[in-house]
């Protein structure tokens, strides 16, 4: 998974990376997995052991951190790389630096094991979800005044009225009541998706994994990795601070410096000297990063070009550059186009693998256990594992009774936050939750594509089409935001119940640090929006903080209330032309996946730069440059120290951002412009 879900949810997007690590995965599970038993989980030992005070803030450290670079990638790009193989490492490297500190002070200790390492990295990205899936980039943001300015004023079905400007009471009361509903939803089905019809949930099993990889290597190969991540951490943080200096007005700087030249530059093809996006291209496969480059170049370096030539003919040349019926309406809408393409298909593709594959596996584990008592079999790893699961059972009236609490308050609070959406479209959708949320989970464990975003974006035309044009705007974004933290709330804890399935660690100490890891996200994350909502301009699509997904989602929902009308002139047949693309080229990947698939690009991930601009598909090509050189020199050491050297950019720059914020919200400017023009 490129992490849970955003409106770009890379989790859901970079299939080719999570097919290596299946491949990987299936290779060393045999020979990690059974390490496990050293410190499996004794019948003797209590859940609540696993979870430790030192665990819990080092979580919550974990999940600021992550919940400030998470919101920053959101807010620029949309774009937010699967980040929880990082907190794990990010943990595990917290922990042992700690432990060593102690025992060079003449303190013991509680040994570190693995179970605490998967306690912490499931509370760590319970928090830092929610900045990703929450809408405060997309469905959220899409609300406020400058998003309906941008939508365009005065537009049949952009209704003034459907206004909400962010603050940070509603969002943390909408995040509680909606995130929480999502993790009671599928709880009694615990048991049937894990250990019943054995889903592989392939990032989950990654995870565990590499957290056993991190407890059975000696402490030669650790100390490296904790060096190696302090080591870019430190150059990473630095680099962001005298990046600042040369920042003074908006518009100067490294992040704007024309590596290619001012004519490349006016296009956005220029390298903006980011760390945090050479880390993230260093996280994704190279397919990702050379679709992202593939959309730049098609998108800026050839059809916005011939577009704005037939300026005057396509559209009027006295707009403004940010007229939905201008080019900005085609750079909206192409985009718009080819997510839809993109999410059509694989809509379609999971759902029909899900009732396949539910009855494939039942057969198998019926024929399975009439094999078993007909040869007397003595257990298998996969029944001791199971065995350990559900050792300790999280009762089923749980999972009932907090699914009907958190549904009634949902029922009674979001009409009163959102009048436009009325309680009984709640209710049907919260009705229906629970069967999206499992075809959404099983699907997700057969190929680890989480569908939350393209449930949500279903459920948001449906209500904006319902509802009219008054309401439509605001029911289709809320109702949007309701079903998809449902969904991908639930579908995460799948995950993470996989995780705890395969390190041995107890289903209940990690569903209780799930709990709490949610409830810091729905207090942590809209701060952190704040954070850079107060000191920055968020939104403006000339600026750093685009937030492209907000206008994105907007538009969707006003095409939902409106129609194709919303349109500027001949923008409908090329959004005919790039859904068409989108689809065919899934299925080219799905049906010749040998010959011509391995080569198709990703349409969704395509579709970012054609709205954002190029710069940050050059970071990313960068990171996966640097990730080629590495592995050219020395396989064994890349595959050792890519995600430490990653980790490490990530977080650098991305805590830079804290200070940098409360600097502008200081009024304290860098001191210094650099810009270059034309002589």
């Amino acid at each position: 998974m490129i992490s849970p879900s955003s409106p770009l949810n890379i989790n859901t997007e970079f299939q080719d990376k999570k097919m290596e690590i299946e491949r990987e995965v299936n290779q060393n599970l045999e020979d990690k997995l059974p390490v496990i038993g050293s410190e499996a989980i004794q019948s003797d030992e209590a859940w609540t052991e696993h979870i430790t005070v030192r665990g819990l803030f080092v979580s919550m450290m974990i999940g600021i951190i992550y919940s400030i670079i998470a919101m920053k990638l959101n807010l620029t790009t949309g774009m937010v790389p699967n980040l929880n193989v990082s907190a794990a490492l990010l943990a595990f490297v917290f922990i042992r630096s700690w432990t060593k500190v102690l025992e060079k002070a003449g303190f013991v200790s509680k040994p570190f094991t693995r179970q605490e390492n998967t306690i912490i990295q499931t509370c760590a990205v319970a928090c830092y979800s929610i900045a990703v899936s929450g809408g405060f980039a997309s469905y959220l943001l899409g609300l406020n005044r400058k998003t309906y300015e941008l939508s365009g004023v005065g537009i049949e079905g952009n209704n003034p009225n459907a206004v909400k400007d962010p603050a940070f009471g509603w969002m943390s009361g909408f995040l509680f009541v909606v995130c929480f509903v999502g993790l009671f939803v599928l709880i009694p089905l615990r048991k049937v998706m894990i250990v019943d019809l054995q889903l592989p949930y392939p990032s989950g099993l990654a995870t565990a994994v590499l957290i056993n990889g991190f407890h059975t290597q000696n402490d030669k190969m650790a100390k490296k990795q904790v060096h190696g991540f302090m080591k870019y951490f430190s150059i990473s943080f630095l680099w962001g601070f005298f990046k600042w200096f040369f920042s003074g007005v908006e518009g100067c700087g490294f992040e704007q410096f024309p590596t290619f030249g001012l004519q490349a530059w006016k296009q956005t093809f220029y390298f903006d000297f980011s760390t945090t996006f050479v880390g993230a291209g260093m996280i994704c496969s190279h397919l990702v990063n050379l679709s992202l480059l593939l959309g730049a170049v098609l998108s800026f370096g050839v059809m916005y070009p011939l577009v704005d030539r037939l300026k005057g003919e396509w559209f009027p040349d006295n707009l403004e550059e940010t007229n939905m019926k201008g080019l900005y309406g085609y750079k909206v809408f192409l985009s718009i186009a080819l997510i839809l393409g993109d999410g059509v298909y694989t809509f379609t593709k999971i759902l029909v693998s899900t009732v396949i594959g539910v009855n494939e596996r039942m057969k198998n584990k019926k024929l399975k256990n009439e094999s078993a008592s007909d040869q007397g079999e003595s257990p298998t790893e996969d029944l001791k594992q199971g065995q350990t699961f559900l050792k300790e059972v999280i009762p089923m009236w749980i999972g009932v009774v907090g699914y009907g609490v958190f549904t009634t308050i949902s029922i009674i609070i979001i009409p009163h936050m959102f009048p436009q959406l009325k309680w009984y479209y709640i209710i049907v959708a919260y009705i229906f939750a629970p069967s999206l949320a499992f075809c959404n989970a099983f699907g997700a464990g057969l190929t680890d594509i989480n569908m939350a975003y393209n449930y949500g974006k279903v459920a948001l035309f449906l209500l904006a089409t319902v509802t009219g044009k008054e309401n439509g705007v605001v029911a289709g974004l809320v109702g949007c935001g309701l079903i998809k933290s449902v969904i991908s709330v639930s579908c995460n804890l799948m995950q993470d119940f996989k995780t705890a399935h395969c390190t041995r660690t107890s289903p209940r100490a990690m569903f209780a640090c799930q709990v709490v890891g949610t409830a810091m996200g729905c207090v942590c994350c809209p701060l952190s929006f704040f954070l850079f909502y107060k000191a920055f301009d968020v939104g403006n699509p000339r600026g750093e903080f685009k937030a492209p997904y907000a206008l994105i989602y907007r538009n969707m929902a006003v095409i939902g209330v409106q129609g194709f009308s919303a349109l500027p002139r001949h923008c409908l047949q090329l959004c005919f032309g790039f859904f068409a693309f989108a689809i065919g080229t899934n299925m080219l990947r799905d049906f010749s996946p040998k010959k011509i698939g391995k080569w198709m690009p990703l349409p969704m991930v395509m579709a970012v730069p054609f709205l954002v601009g190029a710069y940050f598909a050059i970071d990313m090509c960068m990171g996966s440059l640097v990730v080629f050189v590495l592995h050219k020199l020395n396989t064994k050491k890349a595959e050792l120290m890519v995600p430490a050297i990653a980790s490490g950019l990530i977080c650098g720059e991305g805590l830079w951002t804290l200070p940098a914020a409360i600097l502008a919200l200081a009024k304290i400017n860098p001191p210094i412009c650099m810009k270059f023009v034309s002589s």
